[in-house]
């Protein structure tokens, strides 16, 4: 295996210079930094990561807790926190945390000395932390230290408005409190309504903590009354549970009903493709790696991130 010293002679240059060119530090002579870089790859050169850190006092790694239920985002989030950490020489250490207590377990030990910073993903109960170390992804915690969301009021009316601009008018929600952004829902939702001069029928709302299934059969139980022509869920997921139960009850996706997803849009075979609202991981990861690499010890604040509308080419659209 090469070391440093195999780089430093087939280079012509001191190992000094090789530590500065392969930790990105300034002030190397552009023909040296060439001769090093080629000098690394014809050796198949790795540096040594635990030394690394030993001199630097940074682990080079981030660790992330990943408490996010929908396995699709959460791969997502992590192939694109992966690709822009390892442009910035960071490794990603990986936790799996269910609830409060698992999370809490997952920081000890990440942060005894395992990780420079930690992410943690998803987490749909409070966490009420403090810890500037910490970044908080698509929590509920919006208002902590450091947090980065989605502007999910934003998704409900631009999703209520194109809906309506369909000719979609009696639009149901269901949006279960598990999501943990159901006022922020709401309040897209009834913007919409309001500037397009509908009325809001509560009858059409659903986010307690009641299944989608359960939701939907009343909906469609009362479908009679309520005469509904769009609904509005909260995810992918969500979209790929009701469509079949409309089906079920001879509603066709979409010239009866026409679904629409908050978070993610349909790529599964058998399931008529809907128009959602979809979030940029790779711009999400960006932005993160950008707070990693500027931060010190203030306050980064929180940011909000808004969706790309996504609208397919449907038969039968109104």
């Amino acid at each position: 295996m090469s070391t440093i010293n195999d780089v430093s002679r087939l280079a012509g240059v001191s190992k000094a210079t090789v530590s500065r060119v392969l930790s990105g530090s300034r002030g190397v002579k552009e023909t040296s930094r060439l001769a090093v870089l080629k000098a690394v790859e014809e050796l198949h050169y790795r540096p040594n990561v635990i030394a690394q850190s030993l001199l630097s006092q940074s682990t080079g790694c981030i660790g992330v807790i990943c408490a996010q239920e929908n396995i699709n985002q959460t791969t997502g989030y992590l192939y694109a926190l992966e690709k822009h950490l390892s442009q910035h020489q960071k490794h990603l250490l990986l936790r799996f945390a269910n609830n409060k207590a698992e999370v809490m377990q997952a920081l000890d030990e990440l942060t005894c000395g395992l990780c420079d910073d930690v992410l943690i993903i998803g987490a749909r109960f409070p966490l009420n932390l403090s810890d500037e170390s910490i970044i908080l992804v698509d929590c509920m915690d919006v208002d902590a230290t450091n947090s980065i969301h989605f502007d999910h009021a934003f998704a409900a009316e631009t999703a209520c408005n194109y809906l309506i601009k369909q000719g979609r008018r009696k639009i149901a929600l269901i949006n279960p409190d598990t999501s943990g952004y159901v006022e922020d829902v709401l309040l897209g939702y009834k913007r919409a309504l309001e500037n397009n001069f509908l009325p809001f029928n509560r009858d059409l709302i659903f986010m307690d903590s009641s299944s989608s299934s359960v939701a939907l059969q009343v909906l469609l139980n009362s479908s009679a009354t309520l005469n509904f022509n769009a609904l509005l869920v909260a995810d992918e997921q969500e979209a790929q549970s009701v469509i079949p139960q409309l089906q079920a009850f001879n509603k066709s996706v979409p010239d009866d009903i026409m679904v629409f997803s908050l978070a993610g849009s349909l790529h599964y075979p058998g399931i008529p493709t809907i128009p959602a609202i979809e979030y940029s991981m790779d711009a999400m990861a960006a932005k993160i790696v950008a707070w990693l690499n500027a931060k010190t010890k203030s306050v980064l604040g929180s940011y909000a991130l808004r969706g790309d509308l996504i609208i397919p080419d449907m038969p039968g659209r109104k």
